[in-house]
């Protein structure tokens, strides 16, 4: 084994930040700690989170070192800029620092463990400044343990320093987080890891392609220790050679961006058959279909900065190829397909991450996508039927037919089954007279005693009583289970169905009475009577599906799309009354938050 084998180390450990002025990314917490140490404002406790690889254990230790630095002559205080130079700096950095103790909460989660560190709080610090205690993890820690701390924590001595670090700040105890000064450490940006790993690539003599370094920058997702795991994983992948893309993408499982331009164009023309070969290419080349719709929702989302903005990408090496592919593309593809593609992508990707079987998903999100490839998008639908001399022109058809564009043309967004969705056509129709409606109470003609109601002069007014007094169990009896055979102002004659209670007829002439201080007589009788309120209300909603199915740019919606039916059928010209049917009641609440 050749010494340089035994000595190597790795680079997140190699090019670990010994200073706040090499952490990358973290300028807000540098300069408060600046400032704090600059006006001796320290605080007796921090807390540090973000995720993981962005420096928490590294930031504790950089501060540990500068609250504890003496500098070169030994004279020195607390600074931002540790010398790295004097006794402490070094015994930190080796950590063989007597009294900067590192603990890992996850291994040591118990109230016995805390105790024995809040025990050594009550001694001096034996040769530093400050006597500190890092806990990694701290969320791990018991509740037992948590309220072991608690009064050490509140309450230290002067000498004694806390610094926690956490991935998980919301399982930390408030009362915890309420001891402690806050720092949350943020993902780095994927052009500043960028910089960062080619100084480092830099420093160790290897060559790289700008585009292999911006895969490496961009799969960290913010951390910069995963990222140097990474870097150093495609640096023994080429061998000591030059890290290429090519080399980086097959390490990575992702797809060749040009592979996945062949891919998207393929599916957006509608050709299922070889995306799907396309798609078995990829995977059996290591690509991870996850991975690939990711790829392909990236693609999207450039092609419609290049759609808005054709200087998107504009100067930056990793994007040249990109954007000379990509810009005819764009140019191509309206904003309406582009929004849909990111939809129905976005939602596959989630299918994809929880299905059992990642590259069926795929292949069933390219599968949808190709099928919509062919459907134009719902306001050129409008357009071409309102110019053909289909139907009346948009004006028209808004003020006399009622059509509303946005429920009758089909959603073209969402990720379906490959046939087109439950359509909704609204046709506002004069309503026929008397149709089963829920009247609103008459205005009384003559003067009503105070605390009583005006007499009704309908049933349906009878109705709209019990519905404002919160009798809703009768009003909805008078709805379903009420044949009227004959109404006159103190006088009703019914026919209860099988599902009326007993005493309804008694019931309703009492209240009645109660409520408008006259007499009531309501009879039950045998003959057949009106259909129920229920049934009138059917009838009137088949009768104006009827009509909207004859309306013609309705009709030429549903010829356009197979499949398609009318689901629902309101009047957008005017407020719609409240109907009588509990149940429709709640229909109609649910169509108004669809619409």
């Amino acid at each position: 084994m050749t010494d340089s084998q035994t000595t190597y180390r790795v680079l997140a450990r190699k090019y670990r930040p010994a200073s706040f002025a090499e952490l990358i990314g973290q300028q807000a917490m540098v300069r408060t700690l600046t400032n704090a140490i600059a006006t001796g404002r320290i605080a007796h406790a921090f807390i540090l989170t973000g995720v993981r690889g962005v420096g928490k254990t590294t930031t504790a230790r950089i501060l540990a070192r500068a609250l504890n630095c003496v500098g070169p002559d030994g004279k020195g205080g607390p600074t931002i800029s540790p010398c790295g130079q004097c006794e402490p700096c070094r015994a930190i950095a080796e950590d063989r620092h007597v009294d900067v103790l590192e603990m890992d909460a996850a291994s040591r989660t118990g109230v016995e463990d805390i105790r024995e560190l809040t025990d050594g709080v009550r001694y001096k610090p034996v040769a530093a400044r400050y006597k500190i205690y890092i806990i990694d993890e701290v969320h791990m820690l018991s509740k037992a343990a948590f309220n072991a701390l608690l009064k050490t924590l509140e309450e230290p001595p002067p000498d004694v320093k806390f610094i926690f670090a956490t991935t998980e700040i919301q399982k930390v105890p408030v009362t915890v987080l309420s001891r402690c000064q806050r720092f949350s450490l943020r993902r780095v940006p994927a052009e500043l890891l960028e910089q960062h790993y080619a100084k480092i690539l830099e420093a160790e003599k290897v060559a790289a392609e700008p585009a292999a370094v911006a895969l490496v920058a961009r799969a960290a997702d913010g951390s910069v220790r995963d990222g140097l795991s990474l870097l150093d994983q495609a640096i023994a992948l080429s061998g000591g050679g030059t890290i290429s893309e090519a080399s980086v993408r097959d390490m990575l499982g992702i797809a060749d961006k040009g592979l996945v331009f062949d891919l998207l164009e393929t599916v957006l023309k509608g050709d299922a058959a070889h995306a799907l070969e396309r798609l078995g290419s990829l995977y059996d080349g290591g690509a991870d279909p996850i991975l690939v719709i990711q790829d392909l929702l990236d693609l999207v989302h450039f092609l419609m900065r290049l759609k808005l903005t054709p200087t998107a990408g504009e100067g930056d090496p990793a994007m040249e190829g990109e954007r000379g592919r990509g810009q005819p593309l764009a140019a191509k593809l309206s904003v309406p397909v582009l929004a849909r593609a990111w939809q129905m992508l976005l939602k596959g990707l989630q299918e994809a991450q929880t299905a059992p079987s990642p590259l069926q998903a795929a292949e069933m999100v390219l599968v949808r996508l190709a099928y919509v490839a062919d459907l134009p998008a719902p306001a050129d639908v409008v357009k071409a039927l309102s110019g053909d001399g289909a139907a009346a022109p948009a004006a028209g058809a808004r003020s006399a037919a009622g059509m509303s564009t946005g429920s009758a043309a089909p959603s073209m967004l969402g990720g379906g089954s490959g046939a087109p969705g439950v359509r909704r056509a609204a046709v506002g129709e004069t309503e026929p007279a008397g149709a089963p409606r829920t009247a609103r109470a008459a205005e009384p003609t003559t003067a009503v005693a105070p605390g009583l109601e005006p007499s009704p002069q309908s049933f349906l007014e009878v109705v709209a009583l019990f519905d404002r007094k919160r009798e809703a169990l009768l009003r909805s009896h008078l709805f379903a289970n009420v044949h009227l055979v004959r109404f006159e102002s103190g006088r009703i004659e019914l026919r209860p169905t099988e599902g009326a209670p007993r005493d309804l007829a008694n019931r309703l002439g009492k209240l009645l009475g109660d409520w408008t201080g006259e007499r009531w007589v309501v009879s039950v009788s045998q003959n057949e009577g009106e259909p129920t309120l229920r049934e009138q209300a059917a009838a009137r909603d088949e009768t104006m599906r009827h009509e909207a199915a004859a309306h013609p740019l309705v009709r030429a919606v549903l010829d356009t799309f197979p499949g398609a039916r009318i689901e629902a059928v309101r009047d957008i010209g005017r407020e719609a009354p409240a109907p009588a049917d509990p149940e429709l009641a709640d229909d109609a609440a649910g169509d108004e938050g669809e619409s």
